[in-house]
């Protein structure tokens, strides 16, 4: 994987995805799932319960404090970039998870402890 990029001009897709003019791909945060933006959350498909356009917001707010730097760890089923994702030294996987916007799941992160 190539080594930690800072992403240009990025889009918030929800709560746990983004996109980065100078990426291939949307970039998907490791460690997380965010809730669904409504009409997302397919049938049959276990979706995380909570408010979407409110995740959303959060991830909006952490992205817009500082440069994003995006660490690739590699691809998911859909082709997306996953990766570690800060801004000032901040995980916004962990940052997400403090603030009760997104949910462990698929792959183990540590983060600190929250105080």
């Amino acid at each position: 994987m190539p080594p930690a990029i800072i992403c240009e001009r990025p889009w918030v897709s929800d709560g746990d995805t983004l996109s980065c003019r100078n990426l291939p791909a949307r970039v998907r945060m490791l460690g997380i799932d965010a809730p669904e933006l409504p009409g997302h959350c397919n049938a049959g498909r276990r979706c995380t319960p909570g408010n979407g356009a409110a995740s959303k917001r959060v991830l909006i707010g952490l992205v817009r404090s500082g440069p994003v730097l995006v660490k690739p760890q590699g691809y998911d089923r859909y082709d997306r970039i996953l990766a570690r994702v800060s801004v000032n030294g901040v995980d916004l996987s962990c940052a997400m998870l403090a603030r009760k916007a997104a949910v462990r799941r698929y792959a183990m992160i540590a983060c600190p402890k929250v105080r």
